[in-house]
């Protein structure tokens, strides 16, 4: 059946499809002629340019350039003068005498014409520059740079001319269009306002120089804000004086920007008639007056409070996970790690053993105790908050010296393959954790290739970022490689994918946390069935490179008979240590804070060392009585120790050196003879498992 309306509506008339707007985002590149006869300076020229990127196209004569130059755009034309048959000056005229590349730059190359009258007769052919042979590649693509980057500049100012007058058009179009529209227009207008005003958006236009006066808001404004549009209008700096002051330099900067980028996007605060600020997501294009130059913003205001606020909902949600994750791994080591401790204890304590079991029970308590501070270490390497000892190192040397081991860590079904970089890479690190990283990612790189494969630790220069360039080690692998749900988790401590009892978690956390203590950045590419790249980039250093120390453990015990305070709050550290160091044979005086510690020494001009932790209760520090100290007897020797630093870059800048807890007796035992040998108080020295 025919509708009877359809038959009552007349055809619409013919439309021609308004032309499409330049691309303005398609990239444009620069065509070269290369003009020589001889293969060999061709080729010498094309292995040049060849890493500009840009479209390279050879003539082997006068004859050929011109045919090439009739058919095609050039943005530069590098044209030997010495040529069988035409020769440069003529192909250059004949270049010239057309209208259309009549501009376009000629670079003379010549091995033979370097006089004055021939390069001045090679200006005045239209030359803009004069190469000799040999060609130096450098300095030739330096030259053609130039040129091509004038070239693409004005291609792009030509582009944007077109599509300011594809606008201008465009509008014109619109505006015929409107006058045959407006009939229909003014029956649909009253319909369109009270859509308007029942949107939960407010559209706006606004002029393009600050405070960005209002020229139109709609009536739906009243509802997100509290205030009439014509509140707005009325005073042009209204709606800029209620924006959140912490917001307000942002929100101007970005709709400033507006009049270079064409649009902008920006959150803010802003003070809500009730006395409450909400959040409101602001977004406007530039648009063109009659004459081409933008006068006006165009935009719309949504209320992006409850948006935002379940954002942070999410957030905080995320965070509460990974806290649980955090503590529930925490407390799984710890409560395996106790169990042994206080099941061996409880042994000991209630039955007498033959001194063989006896002895394995204390070992089993001291195994439990190392794999509890190794797991303290890996969290405060994770949380950045570990002590570490930087020096100016060679990465390629360290890598070299280190790679025997990271082969044996591996094992016979993995190929370890070294490419150093040929240049000295020298990173400000510390040496023991990159080792321990490099070892981290190597052992996940085995276990990710369980039937072999190949592992590479390469190393390069970055030159982004800094004048030295930042120094990158890679180490991939042709393992099974990682899903997103895997590569989005895997620096957080305590996740694995491995089989329970089969790994921590905290390997690779614990080279995120280091790398980024060490102001690095660490990068991770992964994909199924691909194998995984980790990069580690390390800030450089132009220092002399200093040899990684790596002072063994000490052979005995050694003590000696001088005077020594001791400063702990922990009751129980403090009797410890007490007991350690008077079994070492010293006279120990003790003070459980810092003024008891300055009254101690005031009384006693004997005491040849202060050792105190770092963080101590009364709002007086270890490191700020150790200076306190040193102002009352110059010639003190300091040693301090700390578990946990909560401004760690503090402590390890400062002058006095740091014995890590928890301290083994033969540890602390050498770093007190190290300072008590001295003749005086000496410069600062790391002491403890990484310095002695």
């Amino acid at each position: 059946m025919t509708d009877p309306q359809a038959a009552r509506t007349p055809p619409r008339p013919w439309r021609v499809e308004p032309p499409a707007p330049p691309d303005r985002d398609a990239p444009l590149k620069a065509r070269i002629l290369i003009v020589d006869d001889d293969e060999r300076n061709a080729f010498a020229a094309v292995e040049a340019l060849a890493d500009l990127g840009h479209e390279l196209v050879v003539a082997r004569s006068g004859e050929e350039a011109l045919k090439r130059v009739l058919a095609e755009e050039f943005a530069l034309i590098l044209l030997d003068l010495h040529m069988p048959g035409m020769d440069g000056y003529e192909t250059a005229a004949l270049v010239r005498s057309r209208k259309r590349t009549a501009l376009t730059p000629i670079v003379f190359l010549t091995a033979i014409f370097r006089d004055e009258a021939h390069i001045f007769q090679a200006y005045s052919a239209g030359a803009v520059d004069v190469v000799f042979k040999p060609i130096d590649p450098f300095i030739l693509k330096a030259k053609v740079q130039v040129f091509v980057d004038l070239y693409l500049k004005t291609k792009e100012v030509e582009r944007q001319s077109a599509y300011q007058q594809w606008l201008l058009d465009e509008h014109a179009r619109v505006k015929a269009e409107k006058a045959r529209t407006e009939k229909v227009l003014r029956k649909t207008e009253a319909r369109q306002e009270a859509i308007l005003r029942t949107l939960p958006i407010v559209f706006h236009s606004r002029s393009i120089d600050p405070p960005f006066a209002p020229l139109f808001v709609s009536e739906s404004v009243e509802a997100i804000t509290g205030f009439p549009a014509e509140r707005f209008l009325a005073e042009p700096e209204f709606g800029a004086s209620r924006i959140h002051p912490d917001d307000a330099r942002t929100v101007i900067q970005r709709v400033s920007a507006a009049a270079q980028t064409g649009h902008y996007a920006v959150e803010f605060r802003w003070l809500c008639a009730d006395g409450a600020y909400r959040v409101l997501q602001d977004q406007g294009v530039l648009a063109p007056s009659e004459d081409g130059e933008a006068r006006e913003i165009f935009g719309v205001i949504l209320d992006a409070t409850d948006r935002r606020s379940l954002e942070e909902q999410l957030a905080q949600a995320r965070k509460m996970e990974a806290v649980g994750q955090l503590t529930g791994g925490v407390a799984h080591d710890f409560n395996n790690l106790l169990t042994v401790v206080l099941g061996n204890i409880d042994m000991l304590a209630t039955r007498k053993e033959e001194e063989e079991r006896r002895m394995r029970r204390i070992e089993a308590v001291r195994q439990a105790a190392e794999r509890g501070r190794d797991l303290t270490g890996q969290l405060l390497a994770f949380s950045r908050r570990q002590h570490l000892s930087p020096v100016t190192l060679d990465v390629n040397a360290l890598i070299q010296e280190f790679a025997p081991l990271l082969r044996q860590a591996v094992g016979e079904a993995v190929t370890l393959e070294v490419e150093l970089s040929s240049e000295a890479l020298k990173a400000h690190v510390d040496p023991t954790q990159l080792e321990t990283a490099l070892l981290n990612l190597a052992v996940n790189a085995r276990d990710a290739m369980p039937d072999g494969g190949r592992l590479w630790i390469r190393t390069w220069r970055e030159a982004a970022g800094s004048d030295l360039g930042r120094v990158c080690i890679e180490v991939a692998d042709t393992g099974v490689g990682m899903p997103e749900e895997v590569r989005s988790r895997v620096f957080e401590p305590f996740f694995t994918t491995k089989e329970v009892g089969k790994g921590s978690g905290l390997g690779l956390s614990q080279v995120y946390g280091f790398v980024r203590q060490s102001e690095g950045e660490v990068r991770l590419d992964s994909e199924v069935g691909a194998g995984t790249r980790f990069q580690l980039l390390l800030p450089p250093s132009a220092r002399r490179a200093e040899a990684p120390r790596r002072l063994a453990p000490p052979r005995k015990t050694v003590g000696g008979t001088e005077r020594i305070l001791l400063v702990e709050d922990d009751p129980t550290v403090l009797s410890l240590t007490y007991d350690v160091l008077t079994g070492l044979g010293y006279s120990v005086q003790t003070a459980t804070n810092a003024a008891e510690a300055l009254e101690r020494l005031d009384a006693d001009p004997q005491i040849d060392l202060l050792f105190t932790d770092v963080v101590m209760p009364g709002g007086v520090s270890g490191l700020n009585l150790a200076r306190a100290a040193r102002e009352l007897r110059p010639e003190l020797h300091v040693l301090l120790t700390s578990g946990f630093v909560g401004e760690g870059r503090l402590v390890e800048d400062c002058e006095f050196p740091l014995v890590d807890k928890p301290y083994e007796a033969p540890v602390l035992a050498a770093a007190l003879r190290n300072l008590l040998d001295q003749p005086g108080a000496g410069p600062r020295r790391r002491a403890g498992a990484r310095a002695g």
